[in-house]
């Protein structure tokens, strides 16, 4: 069974970063397409960017600001934000997109202005 665990949110201020992480155990990334979404109170979820073994995705919003990476040796998926702004605040999710079932817990992302 897949179980995924993220950890890395916290407060920052407008302009300050984030190294989110996503601990996952019961998958090999090599095999499955990963990704981290948002969800904002009154929002739906939505995906910010995903991997795979040869390509990444990435929504609009977040382009050349939220590289998402595997560090196959400590067995996590990264997120780097940097100049995160107030409305990048939401509760962050790890999903493995080829198991529906695997989500995690989230971390609580808030940014002050």
């Amino acid at each position: 069974q897949v179980q995924l665990v993220e950890s890395g949110g916290g407060l920052v201020q407008a302009g300050g970063s984030l190294r989110l992480s996503c601990a996952a155990s019961g998958i090999l990334y090599a095999t499955n397409t990963m990704g981290w979404y948002r969800q904002a109170p009154g929002k739906e979820r939505e995906l910010v960017a995903s991997i795979k073994p040869s390509s990444t995705d990435y929504a609009d919003s977040v382009k050349g600001w939220f590289p998402i990476t595997i560090e196959y040796a400590k067995k996590v998926v990264i997120l780097q934000m940097d100049s995160l702004k107030p409305e990048d605040t939401a509760i962050y999710y790890c999903h493995a997109l080829t198991h529906k079932d695997s989500w995690g817990q989230g971390t609580q992302v808030t940014v002050s202005p």
